[in-house]
């Protein structure tokens, strides 16, 4: 149960597990999309999907449980920053994985799990190295909608922890603390 004091071990686990795992694909696909690095894509692609499971449990949990209580009374600003801060955390780490498979599905590059197809590669048979995109549009929508929310979720991440850090380290109450379980 979720408290002003103490948040519950499912609360921290799916934060925890989808910030750590969150922040390390935002790190990989930037550095994928810089360096054209194709051998990451699959790794990145599985863990994406399996964490998007874990997203959408989350999210249920979310919407089971409510928004986790302030510690404290703070101004209107801050609890409007919070506020859009954590919907945009929310809604982003869902969408992310739903672009990522639409960019891939429908370049005809598809995608799965660790070898386990969800969406076929649609490969040439002329030339099987090379793709051809089930629908183009939709790729590059898939494709733009990605790196947007990417970009805006590294915003969001950076303006997450330094609420976290201002709560701890200026406020001095129990924000941080709670959800690092003590």
């Amino acid at each position: 149960m979720d408290t002003n004091d103490k948040l519950s071990l499912t609360t921290r686990s799916l934060h925890w597990i989808i910030a750590i795992c969150f922040i390390a694909l935002t790190a990989v696909g930037i550095y994928m999309a810089n360096t054209e690095s194709w051998s990451l894509y699959q790794l990145h692609k599985s863990i994406g999907i399996i964490l998007f499971v874990v997203i959408l449990l989350r999210v249920g949990w979310r919407i089971k449980k409510g928004w986790p209580a302030p510690v404290g009374q703070y101004q209107k600003i801050e609890q409007l920053m919070a506020k859009v801060t954590h919907w945009i955390l929310l809604l982003g780490t869902m969408a992310m994985p739903i672009t990522g498979m639409l960019y891939s599905g429908m370049s005809g590059h598809g995608f799965g799990i660790f070898g386990w197809t969800i969406v076929d590669g649609n490969h040439d048979p002329k030339n099987p190295g090379e793709v051809i995109p089930y629908n183009e549009l939709l790729s590059a929508v898939g494709e733009q909608a990605h790196e947007i929310i990417g970009y805006t979720l590294v915003v969001a991440i950076v303006l997450h922890i330094a609420g976290a850090c201002k709560h701890h380290l200026l406020d001095k109450d129990r924000t941080l603390l709670r959800m690092l379980g003590k």
